[in-house]
């Protein structure tokens, strides 16, 4: 199957647009909308929630991943196979956390064909790489090496993504423990799920997904305590 995270959103043409190219060159290819709210132009917060969002999706999946605000400019679009999953989107930092979680077993510099326009290489460039994968074949590449984020740390100590609900993501994994959590100056305690905590008490849990996440019982923890993307957050162990 080929998987779509972007941060393209659902109000706009551009997710349509990658469909009908992968229909066009990969036909009767599953494509899963995942996920198109990855934080707009934050490369660094979406770079923590795709391993996240990764990490169950069988052997041989195609991740095509958009978070790209340098499209057409310096930064290179690749191809990786990591962990036993193809990943193709802009070498911007995007993979870093997939390249540090993952073995890496080949990294590829993608060309770029002349017709493809300049602004849209997540149609133009990424989808016609993830069709050709899904098809058996090769898309056009050149062995390179992927470009680091040394500086980034392994878990992000802040909010990188609040969902309709009002649940507040960390960029934190939840596979160290914690005992607390600090935001805005509010102590929040650790719960199993929402309705261990009373009605509108916020908390932080363990999400499906293996990240730390901020909640609250049927209510917005955003809206409790002020939450915004980008806040940052202390844990305590």
């Amino acid at each position: 199957m080929i998987v779509l995270l972007t941060d393209f959103g659902l109000t706009d043409p551009y997710v349509g647009q990658l469909h009908v190219r992968l229909a066009r060159e990969a036909p009767g290819v599953p494509v899963i909308d995942l996920w198109h709210n990855l934080p707009a132009f934050a490369v660094q917060r979406a770079a923590y929630l795709v391993p996240a969002y990764c990490r169950n999706l069988p052997p041989g999946t195609i991740v095509v991943a958009v978070v790209d605000p340098g499209v057409g400019g310096a930064r290179e679009g690749i191809w990786l196979d990591a962990g036993g999953r193809h990943f193709v989107g802009p070498d911007n930092g995007l993979f870093e956390l997939i390249a540090r979680r993952y073995p890496v077993h080949q990294c590829a510099r993608l060309a770029v064909l002349p017709a493809a326009a300049a602004t849209f290489h997540g149609r133009d460039v990424f989808a016609p790489a993830a069709a050709r994968l899904a098809t058996g074949a090769t898309p056009p590449w050149q062995p390179w090496p992927l470009s680091r984020k040394s500086a980034w740390p392994d878990d992000l100590a802040e909010i990188v993504y609040i969902d309709h609900y009002g649940n507040a993501l960390t960029g934190l994994r939840a596979d160290t423990p914690l005992s607390g959590l600090t935001i805005r100056g509010t102590n929040l305690a650790p719960a199993r799920t929402f309705s261990d905590r009373p009605h509108g008490e916020p908390f932080f849990y363990a999400n499906s997904n293996g990240l730390w996440e901020i909640a609250a019982n049927s209510a917005s923890a955003a809206d409790r305590l002020g939450l915004a993307v980008g806040d940052p957050v202390t844990p305590h162990a």
